[in-house]
């Protein structure tokens, strides 16, 4: 089962300094159908204005994956982290027992980001936060993971029977990706546009994916993707 979700069906809130489309339910946006997708609960499409960003705030017991799809955040926490993510690179930060952060959009240009929350396996222990430069020539027509609890070596780790993979196609290329017995599948279009098993997705869908053994993405555009895969 593939479900197509389109940008134009997604939650939306307009903030001013902040421009945000929303898979799941989130803040203001209510959907009972679109509460979580296994242990993945948020995938926020974020504009941030230049100069602008999300005050310092605290989370817990929560995996947040940060994509960085144009411009740059410049993050700090109350561990002392601070850092800079650039545009096809990820940050990951472990809520775990607790912290407080805060992301901004120090750049000249509007910033847009994925957002991402997947639930842990466990709850507490200490936080923590990492980023990592994902060149997407290395993944250039395949998937490559870029965050993960299920032992890829070179990806951020996160603490979680999940990972979150990235994959740039030229138009025509086409690359699979095979899932284990119980999970699921969440992939967003991040740019151009792509079938996936058939399935016409364009810039800013969404696609849900279960009880598919392994998916066929083909580019008709140049197109930049990112895909979760989660247990149920």
């Amino acid at each position: 089962m593939i479900e197509r979700r389109p940008y134009a069906s997604l939650g939306a809130a307009q903030h001013g300094w902040l421009d945000a489309k929303h898979h799941f339910s989130f803040a203001d946006y209510r959907d009972a159908e679109r509460m979580r997708w296994g242990r993945l609960r948020v995938w926020n499409d974020d504009a941030i204005a230049a100069g602008t960003g999300f005050d310092p705030h605290p989370h817990a017991d929560m995996e947040i994956i940060t994509y960085v799809r144009e411009g740059a955040i410049s993050h700090a926490d109350s561990l002392g982290n601070r850092g800079r993510t650039e545009a096809g690179d990820v940050q990951v930060m472990s809520a775990g027992s607790g912290i407080v952060h805060s992301e901004y959009n120090l750049e000249p240009v509007t910033t847009r980001i994925f957002q991402i929350w997947i639930y842990p396996d466990r709850h507490g222990g200490e936080p923590s936060w990492g980023n990592k430069p994902f060149p997407k020539a290395d993944r250039s027509g395949a998937f490559v993971a870029l965050a993960s609890g299920m032992g890829d070596e070179d990806a951020l780790p996160i603490r979680a029977d999940a990972r979150v993979l990235g994959a740039t196609l030229r138009a025509g290329e086409r690359a699979d990706y095979r899932f284990g017995e119980g999970r699921r599948g969440y992939l967003v279009l991040s740019s151009g546009a792509a079938q996936v098993n058939g399935i016409a997705l364009q810039a800013g869908d969404g696609a849900a994916i279960a009880g598919e053994d392994v998916i066929h993405v083909s580019a008709s555009e140049d197109a930049e993707l990112v895909l979760v895969d989660t247990r149920e």
